[in-house]
């Protein structure tokens, strides 16, 4: 099947991508890992010692500096629905995050932990239809926080892929009340035209 002119350009700007080139010269796994490495630096989110947990690993970007900078002082749990490359420092659970089953399954190998840092990039497979595909991506950021709400220790982040649109403001808001401090990050490896945005919630309520 021929490539259409859009997934052709799409193509030639992903391959010249200057992130990409890097992750490729500095091992890393995907353009991502510039992302996580950007709000950390700033931030300060990953602690050796922490569990780490990141939701929508695959291909394992996140996971891997998360493991990187923590030296081996600490435990990276990492799910996602697709298959992912085992990584060092890194358990991997492949499942859907929606599923009950591969919650508890979580939860056992969490073994009682709480968690210092949540992650979540998940994204749903995109149906090109952008209300239905807003109110998918929402769903997985409430998900996520439910899950920081019950896993975090007192003190702990939670840093969430959002994009911007319908729901945002209300996910702003639940944000707000779960956590002492909110900031929104736009990191440099995030492409100026993608709606995506990161929201960090720092100490939660108590």
């Amino acid at each position: 099947m021929n490539r259409s002119r859009s997934s052709n350009a799409w193509l030639r700007e992903h391959v010249n991508d200057a992130y990409v080139q890097r992750a490729r010269a500095e091992g890393y796994r995907s353009r991502a890992s510039y992302k996580l490495m950007d709000i950390d630096d700033r931030d300060h989110l990953i602690r050796a010692g922490d569990v780490v947990v990141d939701l929508g690993a695959t291909p394992g970007g996140w996971s891997q500096v998360a493991a990187r900078r923590m030296q081996g002082r600490g435990e990276v749990i990492a799910v996602d629905l697709l298959a992912m490359e085992p990584l060092r420092g890194v358990t991997f659970l492949q499942g859907d995050f929606r599923d009950p089953e591969v919650l508890l399954q979580l939860e056992t190998l969490l073994a009682g932990q709480k968690a210092g840092l949540v992650l979540s990039d998940m994204s749903p497979n995109l149906s090109g239809i952008s209300v239905c595909d807003q109110a998918r991506c929402m769903h997985l950021a409430e998900l996520g926080l439910a899950f920081a709400c019950q896993w975090l220790k007192p003190d702990g982040s939670f840093l969430v892929k959002v994009f911007q649109g319908q729901g945002f403001n209300d996910f702003l808001q639940e944000m707000r009340k779960t956590f002492k401090t909110v900031a929104s990050r736009k990191p440099d490896a995030s492409r100026d035209r993608s709606p995506e945005i990161y929201l960090l919630g720092k100490t939660l309520k108590t």
